[in-house]
């Protein structure tokens, strides 16, 4: 995994900042206000980080005394070039959208999968003209209604045959999802969800200062609040991937990697998909000083997708920026890796080779300074451009394979950046090259989100060939599914495979379980199935498109069949896992 130098993990000494290390969002800014995370040197102390802040012409909100990063608001236009002068202030970034955002920003939906391209998914009306929307599949003795649809967790066997008969998890072990959020009332995740656990580090955001919608209106029940509970998700995308890792054996549509563990909602990211670095770090070292096990990050922290620390495209402030986003990302995650927990990530839906000079033309996603927009920033060196949390040391990085086992056409790759490889979806690697839906990842959908969407009608009957109802023997609970893909995808299914790991190899302590999150990596890639690239190595991908044009791209992979770009030390294999 190649890095970036980084200040090592310390104790900041900012006890009187706030109650807590890791701090709960802090409202949105008021007008005329900006939010800032600010981080602070070694040593420093709560006086002088207090007096440091008011004197570049801010107050602090929060402080997270864990890494020594604090929330800091302020009217002072100044502020960032003022704290540059602080000695014990290392760098600042934006923590909230201040100038606005794109106008495609719904289009873009960036979480780090490209959502069985949402925008192209059909109607109600298209539907029907389509037949039957939703095929339960054949039952599969012993398994859920719905196993037969999971191909994803046949390619890992973790099925009734396979891990489920060694190893299905252990209550004790908890898995974070650093995500939208989680459905904790989703039938097939209420069982295993640990409410009292969970937590929201974020605020819902209306508008931004200019005036542009976020994350759309803040909820209408019960009081209009704009900070969702922790059991809460209007995304979808946090509770497909919770999902994934964790819906239990109960007679209801799918089970899912490990079906007995203890699912925790540990929420970074805006209804929008947007994840600012404050929630980000605010919810890994609330994971370290929890017991949390296993976390899973299936995002980037905006608004930049590579962090660069000296491109002459970016502007001083802007460098200054990115810098503070690796160096406070690397902290949060050097601090949980050391208090247990296991940290996996998605690699990305670029279809680029992390290794390898890129371009990026999406970035800054969402305006830092008021008027800025997305430009062309060519030639990105790899040694000194990032993308977090995926490239941060210490993270178990996932590519995203199709039902062939071929890697998924979008997913990012790279010989030393992807460490494993699991099933994401790949909706067309089909037969006749076109879009079929069950090629992607079925998981939990949120009632209430499949209803906004138009996939089920008012007497809750699925209408899009995209979604999926599942009920109990009896017919009286019943619940949702909906197929997706993208990275974000694959990598709930390591994060399943390294709780299973901790289930079957932990030592309990203080009630609860733990292993050393070397040691779950270290299981994690031995007992993958070693893929060798292509023949030829440089393959190329067709995809007819739904409106008959043809698309087509060459990925180069390299490496030996024990380690290589597309697949790093293989496949997952949740039944080699725990020693099937």
């Amino acid at each position: 995994m190649r890095s970036i130098a980084t200040t090592a993990v310390f104790a900041l000494a900012v006890t009187g900042l706030a109650a807590g290390s890791a701090i709960a969002a802090s409202a949105a800014p008021n007008e005329g206000e900006d939010q800032y995370v600010v981080l602070f040197a070694e040593g420093t102390s709560s006086a002088e980080a207090q007096a440091a802040v008011e004197a570049a012409g801010g107050t602090i909100l929060s402080a997270n005394t864990a890494i020594g990063v604090a929330t800091v608001v302020t009217t002072d236009a100044e502020f960032a070039d003022q704290a540059a002068d602080q000695s014990v202030i290392e760098g600042t970034a934006q923590n909230r959208v201040v100038g606005g955002v794109p106008d495609d920003t719904a289009a873009k939906q960036k979480l780090r999968e490209d959502a069985v391209e949402r925008e192209t998914r059909v109607t109600p009306e298209e539907a029907a003209a389509l037949g039957k929307p939703n095929d339960p599949g054949k039952p599969v003795k012993g398994a859920e209604p719905l196993a037969d649809l999971q191909w994803d967790m046949q390619q890992i066997d973790a099925t009734v045959d396979g891990s489920y008969a060694v190893e299905r998890g252990d209550k004790k072990v908890t898995v974070g999802i650093i995500d939208t959020g989680v459905d904790g009332s989703h039938p097939d995740i209420k069982p295993n969800f640990d409410k009292h656990l969970s937590r929201n580090f974020t605020v819902d955001i209306p508008v931004d200062a200019n005036g542009a919608s976020i994350d759309g209106d803040c909820a209408e029940e019960p009081d209009q609040s704009c900070e969702d509970p922790a059991d809460v998700d209007e995304n979808g995308h946090g509770t497909h991937v919770a999902s994934t890792i964790g819906s239990p054996i109960n007679g209801i549509g799918i089970a899912g990697v490990a079906p007995e563990v203890t699912l925790v909602n540990l929420r970074a990211g805006q209804d929008s998909g947007y994840f600012f670095l404050q929630a980000s770090v605010d919810a890994l070292t609330y994971a370290g000083e929890n017991g949390i096990d296993v976390v899973n990050m299936s995002y980037y922290v905006d608004p930049w997708l590579f962090n660069c620390i000296d491109h002459p495209a970016d502007s001083a402030e802007d460098q200054a920026e990115q810098q503070t986003i690796i160096t406070a990302m690397q902290r949060a995650l050097d601090f949980a890796r050391a208090n247990g927990v296991t940290l996996v990530a998605a690699a990305g839906n670029g279809a680029s080779d992390y290794t390898k000079v890129l371009s990026d033309a999406s970035s800054p996603d969402f305006a830092s300074v008021p008027g800025e927009v997305a430009y062309v920033r060519d030639l990105l060196d790899p040694e000194s451009c990032i993308s977090m949390p995926s490239e941060g040391d210490g993270v178990i990085t996932v590519s995203s394979t199709g039902i062939s086992e071929r890697k998924s056409y979008y997913s990012d790759y790279g010989n030393g950046f992807v460490d494993v490889a699991a099933p994401g979806g790949d909706v067309y690697d089909t037969a006749d090259l076109k879009r079929d839906y069950k090629a992607g990842i079925l998981a939990a959908y949120p009632a209430a989100l499949a209803a906004a969407e138009g996939a089920i009608d008012e007497n809750g009957g699925v209408v899009v060939p995209w979604a999926v109802k599942s009920c109990d023997v009896n017919g009286k609970e019943c619940a949702y599914y909906q197929y997706l893909q993208g990275t974000s995808m694959a990598s709930p299914h390591a994060a399943g495979v390294a709780a299973l790991i901790v289930s079957a190899y932990g030592e309990r302590q203080r009630g609860g379980l733990t292993l050393d999150a070397a040691e779950v990596e270290g299981v994690l890639l031995e007992s993958a199935t070693a893929k060798a690239c292509p023949d030829p190595a440089a393959y190329t991908y067709t995809r007819i498109l739904p409106n008959g044009s043809t698309v087509t791209a060459t990925h180069t992979c390299e490496g030996t069949t024990e380690s290589n770009g597309f697949y790093g030390a293989g496949i997952i294999n949740a039944l080699a896992a725990v020693g099937g």
